[in-house]
């Protein structure tokens, strides 16, 4: 891991998830470049076309319902509370 010789300013949300992902004896710069060489290991495309046609619709439409029922319940509860 490299020498930290530059300051820079986070939010305190950013500063907090940090922390959350720090290991024992870890600084914030091993933290981040623990981080960034894990985001880098992997290829955005991935695992595209893994899914056939049929369960990738299967899953689409399994996420359009849950999306229906989240926006049902929301609207439900804003009723209850009128």
């Amino acid at each position: 891991m490299g020498i930290a010789n530059e300051q820079i300013r986070v939010s305190e949300t950013v500063k907090h998830e940090i922390n959350r992902r720090r290991r024992e004896g870890e600084s914030y710069n091993d933290v981040l470049e623990r981080i960034l060489a894990e985001e880098d290991t992997g290829n955005f495309y991935d695992g595209f076309g893994r899914w056939s046609n049929e369960t990738a619709e299967h899953i689409r439409e399994e996420r359009r319902k849950a999306k229906e029922t989240r926006k049902r319940r929301i609207r439900e509860r804003a009723e209850e509370t009128t």
